[in-house]
């Protein structure tokens, strides 16, 4: 074996000289342009642990929040209104003095009619549940007593009779949604002086709409009506002056349209 000296030791190893290292600091300053700035800025963050905190996730969870809360609002709405039209079938299931317009109460049928006529009597007030585009046949027939109508936006049709008979009425407000006026819709409804539905989108007026309103002194139609029925002005003799048949009803709303 042979021996090894110092010597060759310090030749083959070199060995740094202890009171000349250069000891870098923990929190040396790391100035603007240096490698570590620039290695700091380059290096991607990891991890994504911060994602629950931002601005965007917040945003997000608010909003799937509100999209599950309208989903919920119109199902709940939806088995509402159907509960309260089953409800509503039964004509005791009213409160008093009060007609409630839905989906349902179609009351075209003689038995129907029957029964609610006496009811009817009573009626001062009409209440229309929402999402109902039609107002059933005879809904609110023969309530004499009732004086102010105001009909929602939304309904797009009066349907036969819906008014028929309701002898104090006086004020109809209606929907620009309107289309269109059924048979008889507001026939005999005797206190009835002014109609205005230039507003409306009405395009017909069905056979004897207004038949028999001898109040009826003043009647704004638009310029969307291009069908009118037999007798819809019928007996509505203080509508036009004398030398005008209100049987000619292309007649009555030429007058009409030019006095308006």
């Amino acid at each position: 074996m042979s021996n090894i000296t110092s010597g060759d030791l310090s030749n083959t190893i070199e060995v740094p000289d202890l009171n000349n290292l250069e000891v870098i600091d923990d929190e040396e300053q790391v100035h603007e342009g240096s490698e570590l700035d620039s290695a700091a800025v380059d290096t991607p963050a990891s991890g994504g642990g911060d994602f629950m905190h931002t601005d965007d996730f917040r945003r997000l969870f608010v909003g799937f929040l509100m999209v599950d809360t309208l989903i919920a609002m119109r199902w709940l709405d939806r088995k509402w209104h159907k509960v309260v039209e089953k409800k509503l079938a039964k004509f005791e299931n009213e409160p008093f003095g009060e007609i409630i317009v839905h989906g349902g109460n179609d009351l075209s049928g003689e038995a129907n009619y029957v029964a609610r006529k006496e009811r009817m009597k009573q009626v001062t007030k009409v209440v229309f549940l929402l999402n109902i585009t039609k107002v059933r046949d005879r809904a609110c027939a023969f309530a004499s007593i009732l004086v102010v109508v105001d009909i929602p936006e939304g309904i797009t049709i009066i349907g036969w009779q819906s008014f028929a008979g309701c002898s104090c009425l006086k004020e109809i407000k209606f929907p620009k949604s309107l289309t269109k006026l059924g048979t008889g819709s507001f026939c005999y409804c005797s206190s009835l002086e002014q109609v205005d539905l230039i507003h409306t989108n009405v395009q017909e007026l069905d056979t004897d709409a207004f038949r028999n309103c001898r109040g009826l002194r003043e009647m704004k139609v638009p310029d969307s009506l291009q069908k009118l029925g037999y007798g819809v002005f019928g007996e509505c003799s203080n509508l036009v002056p004398s030398d005008i048949s209100w049987w000619d009803h292309k007649a009555v709303v030429a007058y009409l349209r030019s006095i308006q």
